[in-house]
């Protein structure tokens, strides 16, 4: 496969739970070390209970973390929360490839949310000033990038059937008493795999790829260029 092929296929890693820090270390690691004939790759994961705070991330928006560790991040945004049930998707997209900005990474993000959600008539929007989406005045997804080389990669987090609690420990992505919901609260007989599925043809789609191919294997740097 030449690597216009692999500009136009996007490869989609399904790798059920995962510790945050390693799959943080493997994103920048891959960053680091793709060149122009590395795949574009959608990691999607949860993680165990785990607060990250972006590098504009202020000390006061982590009200009360307990027993859940606090990772600083080279992402975008504030503090946020990740734990099982939350549906994770990581981008890791040669964007100047793709002939992309970033707001254009970030609207097809949300707009790939915004459709999946509509797939249970969930109605639902992004805001201009507070990147994520929203069903009504509460939050469900929450997004953070970091461009490297003209690579992105982190992505988005959709809450989807979880403990909701830990976002009142802190301040969700800067906003004191921002409410959080999540897809559970809204229709019933919610299976995360199911909206996992929806979302990666929708990010597939708004991204524009001719089409992906899905793994479960993790990834291997040893494929990779030097």
């Amino acid at each position: 496969m030449n690597s216009n092929d692999n500009s136009q296929t996007l490869l989609v890693r399904e790798l059920g739970m995962v510790e945050y820090e390693s799959s943080w270390q493997l994103m920048k690691q891959y960053t680091d070390r793709r060149d122009g004939s590395c795949r574009d790759e959608l990691w999607l994961l949860q993680h165990p209970p785990v607060f990250t705070q972006g590098q504009a991330g202020k000390a006061e928006h982590l009200l009360m973390p307990g027993d859940i560790p606090v990772v600083k991040v080279d992402r975008g945004g504030q503090v946020t929360y990740h734990g099982p049930g939350q549906l994770v998707a990581y981008l890791l997209v040669d964007i100047k490839r793709r002939g992309k900005g970033v707001r254009d990474l970030v609207t097809a993000i949300e707009q790939s949310i915004i459709d999946t959600l509509a797939e249970w008539s969930v109605e639902s929007r992004a805001k201009p000033d507070a990147p994520g989406v929203y069903v009504g005045d509460a939050k469900i997804a929450s997004l953070g990038l970091r461009v490297r080389r003209g690579c992105s990669y982190h992505g988005l987090a959709l809450n989807v059937d979880m403990a909701l609690e830990p976002f009142l420990r802190i301040n969700p992505c800067g906003y004191a008493g921002l409410a959080m919901t999540q897809l559970s609260e809204l229709v019933t007989d919610i299976q995360i795999d199911v909206v996992s599925d929806r979302l990666k043809q929708n990010l597939t789609r708004l991204l524009g790829y001719n089409h992906y191919d899905t793994t479960t294997d993790s990834l291997q740097l040893d494929d990779l260029p030097l």
